[in-house]
């Protein structure tokens, strides 16, 4: 599995924990310092079913000094894939990408049917 995630966010290091309790195997990766490509952010949105849109921090800084908010709508799908790329902390986080599943947001239920 890849863990995706920013050490200082504080969701995160409790997904990190909850993953080391649980005794889960999984590659670490640090979401500010290696961005998800928009290649990869693709094949993420398609795996999880979800919308572009839960792809995107909305309660981060960047989120809301960009005013996504109201650009978001106006904005295609490859554009909002590179826009996620260009910054890391734009991407909701933590992510937990494993074979035939993507959790975005941590949400322990979730977490832990994809474990199973």
């Amino acid at each position: 599995m890849l863990f995706l995630c920013y050490p200082k966010c504080t969701t995160c290091q409790k997904a990190r924990k909850w993953l080391d309790a649980k005794g889960a195997a999984y590659d670490y990766r640090d979401i500010k310092a290696e961005n998800p490509s928009a290649g990869e952010l693709r094949q993420w949105q398609q795996a999880s079913g979800l919308p572009l849109k839960k792809f995107f921090n909305t309660s981060g800084l960047q989120y809301k000094a960009l005013g996504l908010k109201d650009k978001l709508p106006a904005m295609t799908e490859e554009e909002q894939l590179a826009l996620l790329a260009s910054d890391g902390m734009l991407v909701k986080r933590p992510i937990l990408v494993g074979d035939g599943f993507v959790k975005v947001g941590f949400k322990e239920a979730e977490w832990e049917d994809a474990l199973t």
